[in-house]
């Protein structure tokens, strides 16, 4: 059994402690921002001249799984393939899931426009060939990647937009529903102006979500949430309204690495019992290090400066220069986490 289905069920038993905390790492920037969220490829003195290929792309997510830190490994289904085929998840305790869906608010190409619109629906993965595979090289045929995946929709207040999503969803949750396949739900704040003022949207959302999901019955309900963080009173009203539905937060910007261990600090305080964090990791001096010192931290083992201060201890030792000073990186600059 994997670690996150352990850690699901004590959760839903009501036995949850920090321990349980579950961390994902978001590595499926090639299904948004393609190319470049990749990352740099840095040099020991910070210094880069491009970005990652896919092949060091790759070798990053190994690195990961082989940590065995994280509950959790979200891909592109492309990339999963890859990894499967060289036995990188073979007999770990790290789920491999896939990006389900992929709405044109993350298609955030260089040169695009396309986020300026209202979200609209779209899927690129097809679940049968996730999870059964077909014409894959290996004895029978076949390759299995994986029974979960993350669907997002992103909320807009325009009725013809969200009532797109909305069916798009529906059609979604009936083919999964058939294939044996399971999806935690991702739900975006608004891409575009949704009119709707900035105190009252965490509560838009927090709503959307509960609307969305009443008419579903628990056989296609979402493993858990993943939202962003729009404050402690939002969190704790979503959290606390249905203790069956686990929320999830993302990670969003790359921000401070204060700013990381802040939000998993808050998050967790206030009714989260799941981080997804893409960048956050993604573009971190030592992804590794940042790792282990989001479990501590999550797990209350460090407080969240004393984390910052043992992580560039890390970096030093491995001879990586910071991007930021220490008394700068010690600082929250998310504004939600002020």
């Amino acid at each position: 059994m994997f670690r996150l289905d352990e850690k699901l069920a004590r959760i839903h038993a009501g036995k949850y402690s920090r321990n349980d905390f579950i961390i994902a790492d978001a590595k499926d920037p090639d299904m948004g921002p393609s190319l470049a969220a990749a990352g740099p490829k840095l040099n020991p003195d910070g210094s880069w001249t491009r970005y990652r290929t896919r092949e060091e792309f790759l070798g990053e997510i190994k690195a990961i799984v082989e940590q065995d830190i994280v509950d959790v490994v979200l891909t592109s289904a492309s990339n999963l393939e890859k990894l499967i085929q060289r036995g990188v998840f073979a007999g770990s305790r790290v789920k491999p899931v896939i990006r389900a869906n992929d709405t044109t608010d993350i298609w955030l190409v260089r040169g695009g426009n396309y986020p300026k619109s209202p979200s609209r629906p779209f899927r690129t993965a097809s679940i049968p060939q996730v999870m059964y595979g077909a014409n894959a090289p290996v004895p029978g045929g076949r390759i299995y990647l994986t029974d979960l995946g993350l669907y997002s929709i992103t909320f807009t207040n325009d009725t013809d937009a969200d009532v797109r999503s909305l069916d798009a969803f529906a059609r979604f949750r009936d083919e999964a529903s058939a294939c044996g396949f399971s999806y935690f739900l991702e739900v975006f704040n608004p891409n575009v102006d949704s009119g709707v003022a900035p105190e009252v949207l965490p509560h838009f959302i927090n709503d959307c979500i509960l609307r969305a999901l009443a008419g579903v019955v628990q056989a296609q309900r979402p493993r858990f949430l993943k939202i962003a963080y729009n404050g402690p009173k939002a969190l704790e009203e979503l959290a606390t309204f249905d203790p069956s539905l686990v929320v999830g937060l993302l990670g969003g910007s790359a921000g401070t690495t204060r700013d990381t261990f802040e939000l998993l600090y808050q998050g967790e305080k206030h009714g989260a019992r799941v981080a997804l964090f893409g960048r956050k990791i993604n573009l971190a001096e030592s992804p590794l290090a940042i790792v282990r010192l989001m479990r501590a931290v999550v797990d209350g083992a460090v407080k969240p400066e004393e984390g910052v201060r043992a992580y560039h201890a890390d970096l030093q030792k491995a001879g990586l220069r910071a991007k930021r000073p220490l008394d700068e990186d010690c600082m929250i600059t998310e504004s939600v986490l002020k």
